[in-house]
């Protein structure tokens, strides 16, 4: 299934190549008659169907022990909204999947080209939410690494609570332009609302995300001499790792799609789609790690990170302060 950014006569061509999760794909006119059978796209679909499967079946089992098995803690709440993101996420992608492969037996349905629409605003929202929620991970435990003390004395109780509320708030508002220009007509202002997202994402967001995950690697690693890092430190890193492979090709291609540089490929679709599934493998894998019994209980898997110790480093470096502010 092919896209050309090039052809003018379809009356919404000009949302082609505007999400950061799914490209609109454009869909045939009353007139167009359905294409071959692509078999190189329909192995790519049924592999992103599985990774989308497994991704469903992995997020569902940590949004249920983090709700009702788990000790709640700040951390925790990061957590459970990116798994809230990440399952809509894939339930969306699940969704595109089967609208490309019933649009040809039913392209005369402008129906199904709304419907098309409307999951690729809810793929960026939740792409947008995913983002600004690793970026406040990173900087949260980047901030806890450099000046525990400061950290632990200054830190809201709720103060998780209210980021995700805010991060979810901020995801709503940037796609509110995209609702009103790209669902209805006239539509040659829909690749213009994409644009602050864009600009939130790749110039805001991102950086920052780097810069505190590089930042948080380095103490870590440095402190990794002294004493063993905790696990959630690496499941941090690996997390925002993961998202930045499989999501970066994918806005480098609606770049070049932009400047007409390349064509569509649903390969970046399954990275995307890989990007949020893969999150409960690394937790898992992460708490088993150095296990005798690897594959043990799920429950006490996501113990050993969520409820692990992280702030045993903070706690040493508050304890040897105490006593200087108690003389001081």
């Amino acid at each position: 299934i092919s896209i050309s950014l090039t052809t003018q006569n379809h009356r919404i061509s000009g949302l082609e190549g505007t999400s950061e999760g799914h490209l609109v794909q454009q869909f045939p006119t009353k007139s167009s008659q359905p294409g071959p059978f692509d078999a190189p796209s329909v192995i790519i679909y049924g592999i992103t169907w599985l990774i989308c499967l497994f991704g469903l079946v992995g997020n569902g089992i940590v949004l249920w022990f983090l709700s009702f098995h788990i000790k709640r803690n700040p951390f925790t709440v990061y957590i459970l909204n990116l798994a809230v993101s990440d399952t809509f996420f894939l339930l969306c992608s699940t969704a595109y999947l089967i609208i490309c492969v019933v649009k040809y037996p039913f392209c005369m349905h402008t129906v199904f080209i709304y419907i098309f629409l409307v999951f690729n605003m809810l793929d960026l929202l939740t792409y947008s939410t995913s983002l600004y929620l690793l970026t406040a991970i990173s900087i949260e435990r980047c901030l806890s690494v450099l000046y525990p003390f400061w950290y632990r004395c200054h830190r809201p109780q709720h103060l998780s609570a209210i980021v995700c509320a805010l991060l979810w708030a901020l995801s709503m508002l940037l796609c509110c332009p995209v609702g009103v220009f790209c669902l209805s007509p006239p539509y040659e202002y829909c690749f213009i609302s994409f644009l602050p997202s864009c600009f939130l994402n790749v110039l805001i967001f991102a950086p920052i995300m780097v810069l505190s995950s590089l930042t948080l690697f380095i103490k870590v690693r440095h402190s990794s001499q002294q004493h063993q890092p905790g696990k959630l430190y690496a499941v941090i890193l690996l997390t925002v790792l993961f998202f930045l492979l499989f999501t970066v090709p994918q806005s480098v291609q609606i770049f070049l799609l932009y400047h007409k540089k390349c064509d569509y490929s649903e390969i970046f679709h399954m990275l995307s789609s890989a990007s949020s599934g893969i999150n409960p493998f690394i937790y898992f894998l992460a708490g088993s790690y150095g296990k005798r019994q690897f594959f043990g209980s799920i429950k006490v898997t996501l113990q050993r990170i969520f409820e692990e110790k992280t702030d045993s480093r903070e706690d040493r470096e508050t304890t040897s302060a105490e006593p200087m502010n108690t003389v001081t």
